[in-house]
């Protein structure tokens, strides 16, 4: 019986926090090529060391982004964010929406009058009522916790 690949607790790390580079065989720079503290897998690490060779050493922007595996545009943002944010802004960005888009605060005021004059009006049925009134499709589930947010936001 073969047993399972090893894993690599650096690899996994990456993975999880978002900074995995997605092509670590792109990253042709010797310094990624010849030294083990450089890690082409690091897409942080990668991006900083793109920008500081053109910013630190003069070279040129195609260079480093070809070197580095990246494009152009890519490189210009990178630079960007070093600038505004500095290191911290090449982590990643949770994705996704960042608060209820759909349940606003309008749709919630209208789930909370509905629920407190029909008591036993079930959160299937509310989340159907939001979508004939604001034609907004919700889960159930959704329409639970938002409701949840509001009630303890009141006590």
């Amino acid at each position: 019986m073969t047993r399972p690949p090893r894993r690599d607790p650096k690899t996994d790390a990456l993975r999880e926090q978002g900074a995995l580079n997605p092509h670590p065989d792109r990253v042709q720079d010797k310094l990624f090529n010849e030294h083990d503290f450089f890690d082409a897998r690091d897409l942080v690490q990668v991006k900083y060391e793109m920008v500081r060779r053109v910013e630190a050493e003069g070279a040129s922007i195609t260079d480093a982004a070809e070197a580095f595996g990246f494009s152009r545009p890519s490189f210009y943002q990178a630079q960007e964010v070093l600038r505004l944010h500095g290191l911290t802004g090449l982590l990643p960005k949770k994705r996704g929406p960042r608060s209820a888009h759909k349940l606003n605060a309008e749709v919630v005021d209208y789930l909370v009058k509905v629920r407190v004059d029909e008591p036993g009006v079930t959160s299937r049925e509310l989340a159907d009522r939001a979508e004939r009134r604001f034609g907004i499709r919700v889960h159930a589930r959704s329409v639970e916790r938002a409701l949840a947010r509001r009630e303890k936001k009141l006590s």
